[in-house]
């Protein structure tokens, strides 16, 4: 921007200055020229009494060495004798004579003047002034030279002065790109301090305003989450209870199990109001979770969950697992909350009784997790994508936390047709410490492109 503010003030002075400065140098030639001429023609006009009075040689040489004593001036008498130097050829000379009218013209040495003079007895002496060349420019080339470094002068002060001004400008535009940027990282406490010009200066407060507003918005949102999830604490505990008491009340029930699921799902709720609680300007990271894990470990721990409910439906449930390294950039939270929502999307969304298949397979630069199951499958892929939108009475939040978890690491979901004649979810999840599936393109494009949350 300094550029260009420095780049029109550059052309638009200088035009200004040549539209003056042009005319102002033929003005300036043409009065040094009228100047010298006009001093000719006085000194041509003072000999005119001089020659009323005398035409001898002697005195007319005296009046003309009185005149001009550089050579200038020159006389032709009645008679044809020269006093002086004459630079004009004698055909001018004559013709200025016999038509009695005063001539001027230009030559290759200066400027020529010639006055006709009529004396007594109709005779006719002609005075001739002449003024060099180098006379009639006295004085240009330096008044040029003036007023070029002067032009020169105003162009370097009106580029120095919107340089200053768009330095200004861009400081106060820079600043406030900055915190944008920093407040988009999550930099919840950036604010700027409004300069430059006003509307910059609007733009800054609108800007902190902005930032304060979003900032109260969050705590809102934390407040109710974690409100909510208190609010859960009492049928959890009402449902621990139970669970107690039908162990107490039937013989040889053992509901390990469900005890397991009720302090895993109480566990959850702690590290929800704790998430909730924690001040906006703490890290987004959670302490003391790892930022990876191995999937087929973590897989393999939660399909042996399911495994449980499926057997009780009657549900053929395979799990094929990689033997080699898998890890990934997920913890082990994070990577069973999505293997936790593809496979309770199954049961949630296919009759009891319906076979699925969960594998893990490590492909180039990547871990594929994919969940195959026999029912009606996915009518709407783009639909079941999107967040908040249930397709089977849901709530339309599994497969976006899915596919954003996908895209932490690096990946992505595909949703299609699977082998067993129902709907095939696919994972791809980035290798730990390798590059994005499909190379830094692909990560530039999901820096650029998010899925919406």
């Amino acid at each position: 921007m300094r550029r260009a503010l420095a780049g029109v003030a550059l052309a638009v002075t200088s035009m200004v200055a040549l539209s003056f400065l042009i005319p102002l140098a033929l003005l300036v030639q043409s009065e040094a020229r009228t100047r010298a001429t006009t001093v000719a023609e006085q000194r041509a006009a003072a000999l005119a009494p001089v020659l009323a009075l005398t035409t001898r040689p002697a005195d007319v040489q005296q009046a003309v060495a009185g005149l001009d004593s550089g050579d200038h001036l020159s006389v032709r008498l009645p008679d044809g004798q020269l006093v002086g130097t004459v630079h004009a050829s004698q055909e001018a000379l004559d013709r200025a004579a016999d038509g009695r009218r005063t001539m001027a013209s230009d030559t290759s040495a200066g400027w020529v003047y010639l006055q006709p003079v009529i004396l007594a007895r109709d005779r006719v002496a002609v005075v001739e002034a002449f003024v060099p060349r180098a006379d009639l420019d006295r004085g240009v080339k330096a008044s040029w030279a003036m007023m070029a470094l002067l032009a020169l002068g105003l162009v370097a002060g009106s580029v120095l002065v919107a340089d200053r001004l768009g330095a200004r400008v861009v400081r106060a535009s820079q600043g406030l790109s900055r915190a944008s940027r920093s407040l988009g990282a999550g930099e919840l406490g950036i604010r700027v301090e409004p300069a430059g010009p006003p509307e910059l200066q609007e733009a800054g407060a609108a800007f902190n305003t902005m930032a304060d507003r979003v900032v109260e918005l969050l705590a809102m949102e934390r407040e109710l989450v974690a409100d909510l999830s208190h609010r859960l604490r009492t049928p959890l505990t009402r449902l621990q209870l139970e669970a107690e008491r039908i162990a107490a009340e039937v013989p040889g029930y053992r509901g390990e199990d469900l005890e397991a699921a009720i302090a895993h799902l109480e566990s959850e709720l702690d590290s929800i109001i704790d998430a909730a609680r924690t001040p906006l300007s703490a890290s987004p990271e959670r302490p003391g979770r790892p930022q990876e894990c191995d999937a087929s470990a973590v897989v393999r721990a939660r399909v042996e969950f399911w495994s449980v409910l499926a057997a009780q439906q009657g549900r053929e449930c395979r799990l094929e697992a990689a033997g080699e390294a898998t890890a990934v950039p997920l913890g082990e939270d994070d990577l069973a909350v999505v293997v936790d929502a593809l496979i309770g999307n199954v049961f949630r969304h296919t009759p009891q009784g319906t076979a699925l298949a969960v594998t893990v397979e490590r492909a180039d630069r990547a871990v594929l997790l994919t969940v195959d199951d026999a029912g009606p499958g996915i009518g709407d892929p783009d639909t079941a994508r999107a967040r908040g939108v249930s397709v089977g009475g849901s709530t339309g939040l599994g497969l976006d936390i899915v596919q954003r978890a996908a895209s932490a690491a690096g990946g992505g979901m595909e949703i299609t047709g699977g082998p067993m004649g129902g709907a095939r979810v696919r994972v791809t999840l980035g290798l730990a410490g390798g590059p994005p599936v499909g190379g830094r393109k692909a990560a530039r494009r999901a820096r650029r492109h998010p899925h919406p949350a």
